[in-house]
């Protein structure tokens, strides 16, 4: 066996023990990492605080750099996003439903634990302790791989869980971090078949779809964000122009953040005016089709046919112009990634259209795309946005990491 197959041994026992730990140990342990995580943040902001200094030193540009960067106040928030996930029901042993069937068996659904969940995750240290918490309050044992650019921040996290871990008396394999950040271990990590259970990508559009290609184990693809807004005819304009500049500018290396947006023609003049303002607040770049450029002129360059499908992460938003609704649906069909759309409109007919024919987890009226997300779905933290229809769609919280398995009650049948 390689070492990473004896880990994937270890970790898989550990996840027959913690499937049937309870919901009041599986809460103790929780409890125990928010406990860790803020009596020793320094020490988890030290070691951020060294890889933001490497990245810096490498060139990472800087929505990238906020993605990986620590603070007091975001551990804070991390700390909360854990006991949120402590308040929240345990779907494990619930029962959908029972019923007795003709011949006297009763037979039920009950949720179970996947088992064992890889993880493998890009700058984002959030993430270390966002997967680890859902993947335990729902019985599951994990195993992550993050980037290179967080390695010092997520050796640090790990290190505290596994000890928060043993403080309850649970095992420290609940949760283990694959500190080789080598291609050759992720790879191997994708065909660990026998020990991992799912594979759950979180990333940039690249690494998901290179995951998705080369994985034997099963996977669940999230977070690619190719994420439109529309602007109808009937928008308020104000609204729309507010709801742009959140759903671009507010934090946009993130997967719910738009790339693209389409105004109708008849009101592009006007929403141009007041948008404008407000993109120009944080520089963003416009790539505009040819109708667009004639109004933006020279604010504006020209989109090439890459810019319909790009997830920029970055300040940098594709404009297009519509002749209307329909024809808005099909650009986002054609070139969205089924993740967050959404259509400024006061009209209650179009905005129910919208929601009917647009192919998305998440279609929104009236709002950002932003929303997207597992705390703002009263989901507590999420392990991901799977743009999926199989076996989750969504934000994915603890139930999408659970399954089922019937149960059956007998007095002596036989078929």
């Amino acid at each position: 066996m390689t070492p990473l197959q004896q880990q994937g041994a270890l970790c898989k026992a550990a996840g027959r023990t913690l499937a049937t730990a309870g919901t009041t140990r599986k809460n103790e342990a929780l409890s125990a990492i928010a406990e860790i995580l803020s009596e020793r943040q320094d020490e988890w902001l030290a070691a951020n605080a060294a890889d933001v200094a490497a990245a810096k030193e490498a060139g990472m540009i800087p929505s990238m750099l906020d993605r990986l960067t620590l603070t007091p106040q975001r551990v804070a928030d991390i700390v909360s996003a854990v006991r949120q996930v402590i308040a929240l029901p345990d779907p494990v042993g619930r029962v959908d439903r029972m019923e007795t069937r003709p011949n006297g068996l009763i037979i039920g659904r009950r949720r179970v634990p996947l088992g064992v969940i890889a993880i493998i995750f890009e700058a984002r240290p959030n993430v270390t302790v966002d997967a680890a918490v859902l993947c335990l309050k729902s019985g599951n044992a994990c195993i992550l791989r993050g980037g290179k650019e967080a390695i010092r921040s997520n050796r640090c996290v790990a290190d505290l869980m596994r000890k928060a871990l043993a403080s309850v008396g649970l095992p420290e394999d609940c949760v283990y971090l694959i500190s080789d950040t080598s291609h050759e271990t992720a790879t191997e990590l994708m065909h660990l078949d026998g020990y991992v259970d799912v594979l759950i990508p979180r990333g940039g559009a690249g690494l998901i779809r290179a995951v998705a290609k080369e994985a034997s184990v099963p996977v669940i693809r999230t977070g690619e964000g190719v994420c439109h807004i529309y602007v109808d005819d009937e928008a308020d304009l104000d609204m729309a122009a507010e709801i742009l500049y959140n759903a671009k500018c507010s934090r946009p290396s993130v997967c719910n953040a738009v790339e693209c947006v389409l105004v109708h023609r008849d009101v592009a003049a006007d929403f141009w005016k007041k948008a404008l303002p407000l993109l120009d607040e944080k520089g963003v770049e416009l790539r505009a089709d040819p109708e667009a450029l004639e109004i933006l002129g020279t604010r504006a360059v020209p989109a090439e046919d890459s810019d319909w499908d790009a997830e920029y992460d970055d300040y940098i938003l594709a404009v297009k112009t519509a002749g209307g609704m329909d024809e808005a649906i099909d650009f986002i069909n054609a070139h969205g990634t089924q993740h967050s759309e959404a259509i400024i409109t006061k009209n209650y007919f179009k905005a129910q259209h919208f929601l009917d024919h647009v192919d998305a987890a998440a279609v929104y009226v009236n709002a950002s795309t932003r929303f997207t997300d597992g705390g703002e779905f009263g989901l507590g933290a999420e392990i991901g946005i799977s743009t999926q229809k199989m076996h989750a769609r969504g934000p994915m919280g603890l139930e999408e990491l659970t399954s089922c398995k019937y149960v059956i009650y007998g007095e002596g049948q036989v078929r």
